[in-house]
Order: structure tokens, then C-alpha cells, then sequence
């Protein structure tokens, strides 16, 4: 990316001024400086810091961060680069990740730590980004660049390396990795880390470690360094030659598919692809990161897609000829383990900014912006349209599994308790249509790809790309302040709430409403079915005491996380029906606090088949029957996968 702010309101450099500041200090006013512009809207990049301090920044960023508060009360004006003190430090980066996607990656925080622990707990949020494609900028400290007096606490030893710390581990999960070992190197590390943090292409973790002692370091710095910079963020323009071979090939079709990814979403082509499946009649499914590109209810929608997805959706895909992917890294989730797309002649036509993506099962390479190559195809095709029987088939379909979901939402008694099922029905039915559901790892991005009804763009927001558990609390709270005027829905298992509920506390602190609906099944019910549908009879995956053999199987913990989420400062409600339910969302949604709703679930009720596949090797050899029939199942599924290695552009 290029910054088109000038780097100095001088026109002699030689006569520019200098800045006295540390280090940290100097980071703190470039970072509250940086700005970002798209289509001609100018936005500033960084919301502000997260962090927690220890012996590595507290003299340091914290020092910065603190002295830049003060000067902005002093001024009367609010922080440029407010603090958030948050509890853990994966979840920092996770808090700035989802507030990234709900910006559309055009705005993010960076996240300091301490030195040791402190920052290699943010290397599981470094991977999350990076997977995921997200900007957000880690500032972990370091050990001494002097050395005076190594070895100081927490720091790494190797017998074959005195410049390795811990920190090198952000290397192989960052996109960009640098540590400013002096003070001059502060400036090209600064503008490297924005640079990738504004590609589209390149964006994810970009991690900048500062060695304590350097933090505090002071030093002259030009007065241009902290002169405000507009980093443009830019729409790639398809080829015409390509974007006619694409055509050639849709035009072809008589079963056209679209597979619609996040990537779409972050472009804000939503309304482009509306208008070009209108004109067209060319469906459209949807990975996680894509749900929401259309309105559950558009004519040319047909959900989720792949191992997750609707029956619509993965019915259309094993007999579609031409699929079009925009936007869509093809996770495993998404083509079903390559199991998804089963006619021996279909071709792919794949429309990404990023070239690892566009080249992925081969067939034609769209390197481009998702709306300027949707807009680009829709003036080529002229008047192509796919055929009444085929639109037919796809409103069928699509009106089937509508009436599938109808069904696993209704609630026939509300004396009785009630299934994860009819828990999202009834948080979907009770949102706003522009209300935000979070979710991330468990059963319940699965269920909730099939199932939530999403009725805006950015009402969808479950991470996929690493399903961590642990990111649904972080995430809501990430999520709710980049889009204070929507309320927040958090839909977490009792295996991932209690990886990561402390973060309640940083809802409280901060006056972040968001409503957790907490969901207890008294273990991982996810890896419970899957366990159980490799043979592997779930074991290990109820939370159990050990009975008088030794083993799991014992009676339920007596765990009881309201009360948990009670201690931690949230307002609780228990709710185990229907009514109750109801009641306790018109609370939560009326009130201005953080609010859980604890609901107690049959784990063993699953949601609707999605008649597809996900690959995860079952052992080829056992003495236990269930894991033998396992196996021929696996084995079944493994002669329809396919490797897709289709010359490019046929």
C-alpha cells in the first residue's frame, strides 16, 4: 500500500525539526496517526491499545500510553489511543481481530504485552489472525537489546543462539515479523507492519517486538514520522482478457453455482452480487466467513455450504458444472474435504484479491476485487441467465430446507427442557434483523451455519478459519464495539465459555453490553459426535468424575458456571424453557448490562444431516467394532474425493 499523506509539512528536509520521545512514546503518536482510505471514505486505522503490563512494557508502552491519556485530558480532548486493560492476552488479540472483521479489515487495535509469558500467550491470537486474513498489530515486548544483565527473568537460553528469544515464535504466524533492536529501526518497522496491515492480499498478524530496554529509550525523531499518513486501500481491477475466459465458461453452464466467501463480504460487494445472481438466477452458497453475503430469504440463496451446509445448497454442488468461488480460501469445511463438487466435468472460475486463493482447485484466475470483478462479469454476460427448471430447482430446494429448519426450531411443550436446536431458533427469532450472533468453536458453528437465518451482512460473525475455543466472550466484546448501535449475541458452549470467560470482566470494565447465551451441555458435544461417528464412542469428551474403574464415566461435575459468570460481574439469568427464554432476551436486550443467559442442553440431540462429508482419518485397524465400522464409512467417503487438478483456465 502507498501513503499519499506527505512525510513532512516541510519543504527543505534538511530544515526539519526533531521530536524528543522514547521509543514507546514515539510508537504511541505514529500509531495515533495512521489512517486508511477506500473509495474515497478516510477512516482512522487504529481504535486504540489493548494491553497488560508487565516488568517488559509497563515502563515502556504503558508509561506512553499513560502520558498520552493524561496530555488528552489535559487538552481537553479524548484520547487519540485509548487503553483497554484486558485479562488475558490471547483474548486481546481476539477482542481486536473481531472488531477488525466487523470494520471490514479498514480499521483494528494493537495489542501490548508483557515480555515472556505475557506475549507468547498472544501467539494463539497471532494464528487466529493470520488464518483468517484480519489486521492487528502485536507490540510484545522483549528481552534486553544490551544485555547488561542477562539472563533477566523469563528469558529464553539457547546454547547455539544469543539472538533468539521467545518472541521468534510470532515469526511462523505473523505475516509480518520485526524487532527493533535500536531506536533508528523504529520508523521502517513501523511503516513495514502498516503496509501489510492495510493489503488486502497480505493482511493478518504484524508483529513488532520492542525490547524493554529500547522502549524506554529516548531518541530524536523527525517531526514527519508523526505526520498523519493515508494508506489507500485499493479495489484490483480484473483483466478484460480474463474476466472474457471467465465468461466463456459461465456462459457455458447449465448448473452454475457460487460460492460465496468472506472475502466478498469485506469488499462490500453484497449488494453487486445480489444484483448480478438477480440477473442471472445463478445461486449462491456460502462458507462461514461468506454467511450473510445474501439475505437467508434472497430468491438465489441456499445457505451454508459444504460439511456444514444446507442439503440446498450441497445438493446443487454435486451436480453443478461450473462453480464460481468469490472470495473463498476452499477450506476443507467448505468443499467438504473435496468431496463437495462430484460432476467429473465441472469447471471452477475463482475471484480473489489473493492468488493462493484464486488458483485453488484450478480453472480460471480471477486475481481482482470481488465487486469490481462481479461488476466487470455482469457487463460481459449481457443477458445470461440460467434456465426456469434450473431456478425452479433451486427455489425447491431451498424452500425444503427452510421447512427443515421450521422444524428443529418449533417447540411443541415448553414444560420440557430444550435442545441446541431450539436455542437458536429461538435467539435467531428473537434479534434484530442487524443484531450480531459470535461464535467460534464447539457444535455450535456448525449448527449455526446451517441454521441462523441471517438477515444483514454483518450479522454473521463466527470464526472458522481456526475455531478457537475460547473466542466467543473476546470476540463478542471485539465485535459490540466496533458496532455499538447493534446488540451482540454470543453463543458459546460450557467447553469453550470456560477456556476464556474472564474476559466478562473487560465487558463489565468497559461498559460493553453484549449477551452471552451460555449454553451448559457439561462437555465438548462437538468432539462428543465426532468421537462418536469415528468409533472413538466419546470418550473423553463428557465432563465427568472417574468411576470405581478408574475411568471418565462417573457421575456430572457440579459445575456451576451461572454462578461463575455471576462472580465475574455479568448479569444472570437462568432459563430452561421456551418462555423463559423469551423473557430473559427482552431483559437482556432492555438493559444496559452484560448479560448471560445460562441454558442447560441434551448434547445428544444433534442438528439435521447436512448429507456431506468431513475428512478426519479413522485408525484403519482395531479390536473395538465401533471403530471397524467407522472405517468402511471412511473409506466409502475417500473414493469420492477429489484432488481437482484441472489445468488452469479449462
Amino acid at each position: 500500500m502507498v501513503s499519499t499523506a506527505p512525510m513532512s509539512a516541510s519543504k527543505n528536509p534538511d530544515a526539519e525539526g526533531t521530536v524528543h520521545l522514547t521509543v514507546a512514546q514515539a510508537t504511541i503518536r505514529f500509531l495515533a496517526n495512521q489512517y486508511v482510505e477506500r473509495d474515497g471514505e478516510r477512516t482512522k486505522f487504529f481504535a486504540g491499545c489493548f494491553g497488560i503490563f508487565g516488568h517488559g512494557n509497563v515502563a515502556g508502552l504503558g508509561q506512553a500510553l499513560l502520558q498520552a491519556e493524561i496530555d488528552a485530558v489535559d487538552a481537553g480532548t479524548e484520547p487519540e489511543l485509548p487503553y483497554v486493560l484486558g485479562r488475558n492476552e490471547q483474548a486481546m488479540v481476539h477482542s481486536a481481530v473481531a472488531y477488525a472483521r466487523q470494520k471490514d479489515r479498514l480499521q483494528t487495535w494493537a495489542v501490548s504485552a508483557s515480555v515472556g509469558p505475557g506475549s507468547t500467550n498472544m501467539l494463539t491470537g497471532a494464528a487466529l489472525a493470520t488464518i483468517n486474513r484480519l489486521p492487528v498489530l502485536l507490540l510484545p515486548a522483549d528481552t534486553f537489546a544490551t544485555r547488561a544483565s542477562a539472563p533477566v527473568l523469563q528469558e529464553l537460553e539457547l546454547p547455539s543462539s544469543g539472538d533468539v528469544t521467545v518472541n521468534d515464535a510470532f515469526k511462523p504466524l505473523s505475516r509480518y515479523f520485526d524487532r527493533v533492536w535500536r531506536p533508528e529501526q523504529l520508523p521502517s518497522a513501523l511503516l513495514g507492519a502498516m503496509r501489510v496491515l492495510t493489503d488486502p492480499v497480505e493482511t493478518g498478524a504484524a508483529t513488532v517486538a520492542i525490547p524493554q530496554d529500547v522502549q524506554a529509550e529516548a531518541f530524536d525523531w523527525p517531526e514527519s514520522l508523526f505526520a498523519e499518513r493515508t494508506w489507500h486501500v485499493a479495489r484490483p481491477l480484473p483483466e478484460r482478457s480474463v474476466i472474457a475466459r471467465a465468461a466463456d465458461v459461465i456462459r457455458s453452464a447449465k448448473k452454475p453455482l457460487i460460492v460465496a466467501g468472506g472475502g466478498l463480504i469485506y469488499s462490500g460487494a453484497t449488494d453487486t452480487l445480489a444484483s448480478f445472481a438477480e440477473a442471472t438466477g445463478i445461486p449462491v452458497g456460502q462458507s462461514q466467513a461468506g454467511k450473510g453475503a445474501l439475505p437467508y430469504d434472497h430468491p438465489q440463496s441456499v445457505g451454508a455450504i459444504g460439511s456444514t451446509g444446507t442439503t440446498a445448497a450441497n445438493a446443487l454442488a454435486t451436480e453443478a458444472d461450473v462453480i464460481i468461488g468469490i472470495g473463498t480460501r476452499y477450506s476443507d469445511f467448505t468443499t467438504a474435504s473435496r468431496t463437495a463438487f462430484n460432476n467429473p466435468d465441472v469447471r471452477f472460475v475463482n475471484i480473489n484479491v489473493a492468488s493462493i486463493d484464486s488458483v485453488k482447485q484450478g480453472g480460471v484466475s480471477v486475481v481482482a476485487d470481488a465487486r469490481e470483478a462481479l461488476e466487470a462479469l455482469t457487463a460481459v454476460l449481457g443477458d445470461y441467465q440460467v434456465s426456469g427448471e434450473y431456478r425452479s430447482r433451486t427455489s425447491e430446494l431451498a424452500a425444503h430446507w427452510e421447512s427443515t429448519v421450521d422444524s428443529v426450531y418449533r417447540i411443541d411443550d415448553d414444560s420440557l427442557g430444550l435442545n441446541q436446536n431450539q436455542v437458536i431458533g429461538l435467539a435467531n427469532t428473537l434479534s434484530d434483523p442487524r443484531d450480531v450472533v459470535v461464535c467460534a468453536a464447539g457444535s455450535m458453528p456448525g449448527d449455526l451455519h446451517k441454521l441462523w437465518r441471517t438477515r444483514d451482512p454483518k450479522g454473521y460473525h463466527v470464526e472458522y478459519g481456526f475455531s478457537c475455543m475460547g473466542y466467543e466472550v473476546a470476540g463478542g466484546i471485539g465485535a459490540k464495539m466496533a458496532c455499538p448501535d447493534r446488540d451482540v449475541f454470543i453463543m458459546v458452549g460450557d467447553g469453550s465459555y470456560l477456556m476464556m470467560a474472564t474476559e466478562l470482566v473487560t465487558a463489565v470494565q468497559e461498559n460493553v453490553k453484549v449477551i452471552v447465551v451460555l449454553v451448559q451441555n457439561h462437555g465438548f458435544a462437538s468432539i462428543g459426535s465426532l468421537s462418536e461417528s469415528l468409533g472413538s464412542q466419546r470418550f473423553g469428551t463428557d465432563y465427568r468424575y472417574r468411576g470405581d474403574s478408574g475411568r471418565l464415566d462417573g457421575d456430572i461435575l457440579p459445575v456451576d458456571l451461572a454462578a461463575n459468570a455471576a462472580s465475574l460481574g455479568a448479569d444472570v439469568i437462568r432459563a430452561n424453557t421456551a418462555a423463559e427464554f423469551a423473557d430473559a432476551v427482552k431483559v437482556a436486550k432492555a438493559g444496559d448490562n452484560t448479560t448471560v443467559i445460562h441454558v442447560e442442553t441434551d448434547p445428544r440431540i444433534a442438528a439435521p444431516d447436512s448429507e456431506s462429508w468431513w475428512d478426519v482419518p479413522v485408525s484403519e485397524t482395531s479390536t473395538l467394532d465401533s471403530t471397524r465400522t467407522a472405517y468402511e464409512t471412511y473409506a466409502q467417503w475417500k473414493k469420492i474425493q477429489r484432488p481437482f487438478l484441472r489445468p488452469s483456465g479449462n
